[in-house]
C-alpha cells in the first residue's frame, strides 16, 4: 500500500508512512495544547489523528500536503472535543484574588484548570530559532487560558493564522469555509485576545540569560531556607500565586508571604529540584519533607515561574503531581 504525498511529487511506501506520521507529533501536540488546553487530552487527540491518518492513508491522493491533511484531522478531533463546551482555566479566571486568611477551599476537578506542559513536547526544537522564541510564547499560561475564551473555531482560526502563519485561503480550505468567514472570525478573536491583555503577535520575551539565572537561583535559595523577606524581595509587587486544583489565588508580596507563613507552613523545609522548560518558562519539581524523620521527601507542586523585568511576576503551583511529574521525569519521591 502506498501514499501519494504532494510535497515530494511521489508515493511512500507503507511502511514509511509511520516515520512520516511520528515526524510531525510534536507540532500537533503543541496544536491541540493550545486548542484544549490539557497536554494530556492533547497527547490523545494527536494518537487519535496519526490513528486516523494511518487507517486512511491509502485514500490521501496529494491534493495537499500531508501537513496540511493532518492538522485538518487534528482540527476534526479537537472540534469534535469541544463541541461539549468544555473550557478550561486558571484560578485567576474564575474568581477574584482570595486572602491569605481565606479558608482553604475544596480542590475542583482537574479537568477544568489548564495543563501545564513541557516545552519539549509541545515545540518543534529544529527550525530557525528565532521562530522557536516566537512558538513559546504561545504556549505561555495566561496566552493558553486566553484562547480558552475562544469559541472553538475561532480559536482554530487564531492559532492557525496567528501562531502558525496560515494563509486564510489555506485555513479557510481546512474549516470548510470563506476566506470572508476566517477573516472575521479572526478579526473577533484578536479583539477577545485583546481584551484579555495578550496577543500572539506581542514581542517575544528575553530567553534565559545570566540575570535570569541569578535570580531563579537566588528563588531556589531564599525557598529552600524559607526567607520569606528574601523571597518576596524577588517577586513584582502585583506578583501573583496560584495553585490548582484549589480555586484560590493570591495577588501581591503581603498575601503570599502570609500564605506560606500560615496554611502553606508545610512548605518549610521544601527542596525545589529543576525540571524541564514548561509553557516557555523555568519550572520546579517541590518536594516538602516527609512526615517522619529521614522520611523520603514527598512531591508537592510542579511551580512554574513567569518571569519579567528582572522580577517574578507568576508563581504557579500544579498540585497534580501524580499526572504531571511523570511528563517530566520527575520522581515523586526524594530520600531524605
Amino acid at each position: 500500500m502506498t501514499v501519494r504525498d504532494s510535497a515530494s511529487n511521489g508515493t511512500v511506501a507503507a511502511d514509511e508512512v509511520e516515520l512520516r506520521l511520528e515526524a510531525h507529533r510534536v507540532e500537533l501536540t503543541g496544536y491541540c495544547y493550545r486548542m484544549l488546553g490539557s497536554v494530556f487530552e492533547a497527547e490523545d487527540a494527536v494518537q487519535e489523528t496519526l490513528v486516523r491518518a494511518w487507517r486512511s492513508h491509502g485514500g490521501f491522493e496529494g491534493r495537499s500536503s500531508l501537513r496540511s491533511w493532518l492538522y485538518r484531522i487534528a482540527t476534526n478531533v479537537c472540534l469534535d472535543s469541544l463541541n461539549a463546551g468544555k473550557r478550561r482555566a486558571r484560578p485567576m479566571d474564575l474568581s477574584p484574588a482570595s486572602h491569605a486568611d481565606a479558608a482553604l477551599p475544596a480542590m475542583s476537578p482537574e479537568s477544568i484548570w489548564i495543563e501545564p506542559v513541557p516545552d519539549v513536547r509541545a515545540l518543534p526544537s529544529a527550525g530557525d530559532p528565532a521562530d522557536v522564541v516566537v512558538a513559546r510564547e504561545t504556549i505561555k499560561l495566561a496566552f493558553v487560558a486566553a484562547l480558552q475564551h475562544l469559541p472553538a473555531r475561532q480559536r482554530a482560526v487564531l492559532i492557525l493564522r496567528e501562531v502558525l502563519a496560515w494563509k486564510a485561503s489555506e485555513t479557510a480550505e481546512l474549516l470548510g469555509t470563506s476566506v470572508a468567514s476566517v477573516n472575521s472570525a479572526l478579526q473577533r478573536a484578536r479583539a477577545t485576545l485583546g481584551a484579555a491583555g495578550v496577543s500572539a503577535t506581542a514581542p517575544a520575551t528575553a530567553p534565559m540569560d545570566e540575570d535570569q539565572e541569578k535570580l531563579l537561583a537566588r528563588y531556589v535559595d531564599a525557598f529552600e531556607r524559607y526567607d520569606l523577606d528574601s523571597l518576596t524581595s524577588l517577586l513584582h509587587e502585583d506578583a501573583t500565586m496560584q495553585m490548582p486544583p484549589f480555586p484560590l489565588w493570591l495577588r501581591g508580596h503581603a498575601d503570599i508571604r502570609a500564605w506560606f507563613l500560615g496554611t502553606g507552613i508545610g512548605c518549610r523545609g521544601s527542596r525545589l529540584v529543576p525540571a524541564a522548560a514548561t509553557n516557555g518558562s523555568p519550572a520546579f519539581g517541590q518536594y516538602r519533607p516527609g512526615a517522619e524523620p529521614g522520611a523520603p521527601r514527598q512531591a508537592w507542586a510542579l511551580q512554574v515561574l513567569e518571569i519579567s523585568d528582572g522580577r517574578i511576576t507568576g508563581l504557579h503551583s500544579f498540585l497534580d503531581t501524580e499526572r504531571v511529574f511523570p511528563l517530566f521525569g520527575l520522581p515523586l519521591e526524594l530520600p531524605a
